[in-house]
């Protein structure tokens, strides 16, 4: 029996033999391919070389690819775990010809690999094609397989599609035939079933089309090929399992969980499906933070987090209540670490990751669960099939336990979800908030419809100087209200579009330009520029002087330091970026950022809390390469030379086929249209002033550039020199000073406690002599004038460790009144602390409340607190007398 390795190996080789090019696996996330959340099949890093955008030195090829299907046409999420065939995380095996071979030598590659190399019996295997696909049938026949196994189906079978647009074509299935002890025992089964006696292994696509947006179907430049068999199914097979989890890919992975959770491997009940989903989630997990995603609340992150949670709470059934995901990894990078070595380079990473994730979950999970299985439990006790939206969104809402998991809980219980109540319920909550924040628009959401036609050409990457243009638009602002308007006077909201500008529009986290526009007659302030989808940029500002009119020459002035100082904290950020995933790992990524003239803001994925010393190690780094005077270029070229030259291409992920690199020292490459300085050098230093979560997983930095950041070191250091100066110390041993302060203070404090106690003493027992002795019970009734509450609190401890005492203490710290009630155990059965002093509060305008045992209360007028004390007696007297009369 060939292991699963040596399987993998068997197909590159196979195909390597057949003078196919190699090609390693690309990422899990689709390069420019904003139509996939995530690589879900091996053609599609070929995509583009199959619709004849791209060319490949070579025109076969063949790859081992690592893919994932969670959502879409292909979701397989919701069913893993309670079948023996489905994956999140799956390898495919695929073999491509680009205009090179067609049908004839794909069937011929396939049965080779399949009958003879892999020894898989020609006689458990069935054929299906496209119904009408006669060339494919006669080829299959031709090759040996009789008529009766060769199957036409249907476009929903065999016609195969990567997305809803892009290369498609007929495609022909190998199926393994499991045998009649297997699925529904029908004389009539066949592949065209699904109860489960069929096992597809390769699907061989004959790609022929491209279908566009509208649906239709053009021919593509040359008939190609794109086969994908499933790894797991094909070791499945040769391993001679009824189901993927058996083979030697997922039973490593079982054992290492049985182990952990003390439950023997088991395909049966809700355990075997625990088994299943968590041994296939677990390399989604391994394999999504390798390929640099990170939990979130959307997107990409948010399909990790949910594979993360779902995992977690399969590991409950299994008796697992702490995490325990993160000592699985190590395992799936033991067994996959050889052919995908990123795996290796970056385990520390993936299992603090993971951890942090799960302990963020445990929590949710251990208060929420135990209220969901109480809902499931009513609805099955009182006979009901399903579980209340309303109920479900309050499990949401209140711990964010969600709905997928619900889902599954409700799906092993024989009941459903009203997912219908669910939405009525979420879209509730989210007209409340729609109503709480009407009226309040945010930023860039003004109306530009005004603007749709116009285009402006930006000229402000090269010169700062004087720029001439015209002015192409004007629209004054009243208000919401803007109107088209031919011309503006002193005084007037305006928004004025330039036919080019050298002002920078607000964009990728860079604040815009600000400055003044001049014409012959008028001159406006610049308050703030914006972009339209368009490609107008509009320039806000204040007509100070004159009258302006549409189409007038005019002369653009930006505020040249203002930009100057942008333009130093922007390169700082890139150079920032650089050192933290130098430092931090290249897990790190770009989450946002903020680009103002006195400071940085720059938002990144990271698992966890970033040390001082870390920060301080970043910070020089950045420094460094400032001292070095780097150059800093900007060069336009295509998105794949870009990519192929280094640069990062992560914020926002949305490109265009010419992009913008722009480069520091050679060292740091970004994709980025914001402006620069023109060397390192000019940014002068940087000081992090603080870091910090933002988010789970997402982490920010506050940094100052330039002369800002000297001016902070100036006042740093004047502040320290106030100190100096205080303590009559020199600056180099103002530590050591303040630290022996620090701890003779808190000598000091520890004498000050001690002597407190004995007084508290003393006082307890000048207290006692005093006490009233009202009905078998000692009553204490104190002012103790002008003390803290604490105080209070430590007589009354004092008191309750004698034998049947009440104590009501009154004090005044300055400003208001302050009363507490002392109850020792053995009166709780007949005096209420709680009941006492709201009662005497009430009497004196004051609130309180508590225990059985002790409560408190204040009053805004200390000179009444006699009263309060006065009036106690009366209560408890009248308490004790009530309680004595219904014992007797």
């Amino acid at each position: 029996m060939k292991t699963a390795s040596e399987l993998r190996d068997l197909f590159l080789d196979y195909f390597t033999d057949k003078k196919h090019k190699l090609v390693r696996s690309a990422p899990l996330i689709p390069a420019k391919d904003p139509t996939l959340l995530f690589t879900n099949a091996g053609m599609v890093q070929f995509k583009d070389v199959f619709i004849g955008k791209d060319k490949r030195p070579y025109s076969r090829a063949t790859s081992c690819q690592k893919c994932l299907r969670v959502s879409g046409k292909h979701n397989d999420l919701e069913q893993v775990g309670y079948d023996v065939t489905h994956n999140t995380f799956f390898e495919m095996l695929g073999n491509f010809s680009f205009g090179d071979y067609f049908k004839e030598a794909a069937i011929e590659f396939a049965w080779e690999f399949i009958v003879q190399t892999v020894n898989i019996p020609a006689e458990r295997l069935w054929i299906t094609v496209l119904d009408g696909d006669d060339e494919a049938r006669r080829l299959w026949e031709a090759i040996g397989v009789s008529a009766d196994r060769v199957v036409s189906l249907g476009e929903k079978d065999n016609f195969w599609a990567m997305a809803d647009v892009g290369p498609c074509g007929p495609c022909s299935e190998i199926n393994f035939d499991l045998g009649v002890d297997v699925g529904c025992g029908k004389s009539t089964c066949g592949p065209d079933c699904d109860c489960g006696r069929f096992f597809e292994i390769w699907n061989l696509v004959f790609m022929q089309f491209d279908r566009g947006p509208d649906g239709v179907l053009t021919p593509l430049p040359a008939p190609s090929v794109d086969t994908g068999m499933g790894f797991e199914r094909l070791a499945c097979v040769c391993q001679g399992k009824t189901s993927i989890f058996d083979t030697d890919i997922f039973m490593p992975i079982q054992m290492a969980l049985s182990e952990l959770s003390g439950v023997a491997i088991t395909s049966e009940g809700q355990d075997g499906t625990a088994f299943r989903a968590i041994s296939d989630h677990i390399r989604s997990h391994c394999f999504l933070l390798a390929d640099g995603i990170m939990p979130a609340n959307d997107g990409r992150g948010y399909v990790l987090r949910r594979l993360i949670r779902r995992a977690a709470r399969f590991g409950q059934s299994l008796g697992l209540h702490e995490p325990f995901l993160y000592n699985l990894a190590p395992e799936v990078i033991s067994q996959m670490g050889r052919a995908y070595p990123e795996l290796r380079t970056q385990q520390e990473m993936i299992t603090r990751v993971i951890k942090s994730e799960e302990e963020r979950f445990q929590d949710t999970l251990n208060r929420a669960m135990p209220l969901v299985m109480e809902h499931v439990d009513e609805v099955k006790q009182a006979g009901g099939s399903v579980l209340d939206g309303d109920k479900v969104f309050s499990f949401y809402d209140t711990f964010g336990f969600p709905l997928d998991l619900v889902r599954d809980i409700a799906k092993e219980n024989g009941l459903e979800v009203d997912e219908k109540g669910f939405e009525r319920a979420m879209l509730g909550q989210k007209e409340k908030a729609r109503a709480a924040t009407a009226g309040h628009l945010e930023k860039g959401t003004e109306d530009s419809s005004h603007c749709d036609l116009c285009k402006s050409c930006f000229n402000g990457y090269e010169s700062l100087k004087p720029s001439e243009s015209h002015v192409e638009r004007l629209i004054r602002v009243a208000g919401n209200v803007r109107e088209i308007s031919e011309s503006a006077s002193e005084g007037d909201n305006v928004e004025l579009v330039l036919d080019r500008t050298p002002f920078y529009a607000e964009s990728g986290g860079q604040v815009s330009d600000t400055g003044k526009i001049v014409s012959e007659n008028a001159h406006v302030e610049i308050e703030s520029v914006q972009k339209t989808a368009s490609g107008a940029i509009i320039h806000g500002g204040v007509v100070k002087t004159g009258i302006l009119k549409t189409g007038e020459a005019v002369i653009s002035e930006v505020d040249c330091d203002r930009r100057c100082a942008i333009e130093r904290g922007h390169t700082a950020t890139h150079l920032l970026h650089f050192a933290l995933r130098s430092i931090l790992g290249e897990h790190v990524k770009q989450a946002g950022s903020l680009v103002e003239p006195d400071r940085l803001r720059f938002d990144f994925s990271h698992f966890g809390p970033v040390s001082e010393r870390e920060l301080l190690i970043i910070e020089s780094l950045v420094n460094a390469k400032i001292r070095e005077d780097l150059e800093v270029t900007a060069d336009e070229m295509s998105f794949d030379e870009a990519l192929d030259q280094g640069a990062l291409a992560f914020f926002g992920d949305k490109y265009g086929d010419r992009v913008r690199m722009v480069s520091a020292g050679g060292f740091s490459k970004e994709l980025c249209g914001g402006t620069h300085v023109a060397r390192t050098g000019q940014i002068g230093i940087l000081r992090i002033l603080s870091s910090g979560s933002i988010s789970a997983g997402v982490r920010r930095i506050e940094a100052l550039t330039g002369e800002r950041a000297l001016e902070d070191d100036r006042q740093k250091i004047l502040e320290l020199k106030s100190v100096s100066d205080l303590l009559k110390t020199p600056l180099g041993k103002i530590v050591g000073k303040v630290q022996a302060m620090l701890d003779e203070i808190k000598a000091l404090r520890r004498d000050l406690a001690e002597a407190e106690e004995r007084v508290i003493g003393t006082v307890v027992v000048d207290f006692l002599k005093r006490a009233d002795l009202v009905h078998g019970a000692k009553a204490i009734y104190e002012n103790v004038g002008h003390e803290r509450m604490d105080y209070l609190r430590r007589i009354s401890d004092e008191l309750k460790t004698c034998a049947k005492t009440v104590a009501v203490l009154g004090a005044s710290d300055g400003k208001r009144g302050l009363l507490i009630c002392a109850v020792t155990d053995d009166l709780t059965n007949r005096l209420d602390a709680s009941h006492i002093i709201k009662t005497i509060a009430a009497k004196v305008g004051g609130s309180g409340g508590g225990r059985k045992n002790f409560a408190q209360a204040g009053c805004s007028d200390p000179k009444r607190l006699n009263e309060a004390l006065s009036y106690a007696k009366e209560v408890v007297s009248d308490a004790l007398a009530a309680s004595k009369r219904t014992t007797s």
